[in-house]
């Protein structure tokens, strides 16, 4: 492929560079192209959301209650927090992943409701249970702790007493 057609399609300039080219393009800057396919309509774009909200449902002590798609309080802003928690006083709002990619963006996309949500209260990082999810917090639980410095167990704990943790965490469910 040559520096011309490559730039091209870097920059978008290409309407349908095709298959090949797209790997070639990857290989040729040190990436790996990876194809997904998804069924045409419209697609449900939490879905891998949905079982693990639904699992941290189910551990719930009273008075614990959840509500889900919890709306920033900021007309026009489209953002929501996947689930807020309350006992009635106090709240925890959660992001929910099924898969942790990039968890930069992540812990940007949440501080940024953080700091737009005053009712936010305690935040909890939701993860699905997934030896890929696993991986990814052994090996960069550590950036996470200042944002999030409970772990799972002492999360748990809580919610099953029907409490709102003290202090925000990542709990793998």
């Amino acid at each position: 492929m040559s520096e011309t057609r490559l730039g091209d399609i870097e920059r978008g300039d290409v309407s349908s560079p095709g298959l090949e080219s797209l790997c070639r393009a990857a290989r040729a800057v040190g990436l790996k192209a990876w194809l997904r396919v998804y069924p045409t309509g419209e697609a449900v774009v939490d879905a891998g959301q949905l079982p693990v909200l639904a699992r941290l449902e189910s551990v719930l002590g009273r008075p614990l209650r959840m509500a889900r798609e919890v709306a920033l309080p900021i007309q026009s802003d489209l953002r929501a927090w996947d689930a807020r928690l309350t006992d009635g006083r106090s709240n925890a709002s959660m992001d929910a992943e099924a898969r942790l990619d990039d968890i930069q963006a992540v812990a940007r996309r949440i501080a940024l409701k953080q700091r737009d949500d005053p009712s936010a209260g305690v935040v909890l990082l939701i993860l699905n249970r997934t030896v890929h999810n696993r991986r990814v917090l052994a090996t960069h639980r550590e950036a996470l702790r200042a944002q999030f410095p409970l772990d799972g167990a002492a999360i748990l704990r809580d919610l099953r007493a029907g409490r709102i943790p003290g202090t925000g965490g990542i709990l793998l469910i």
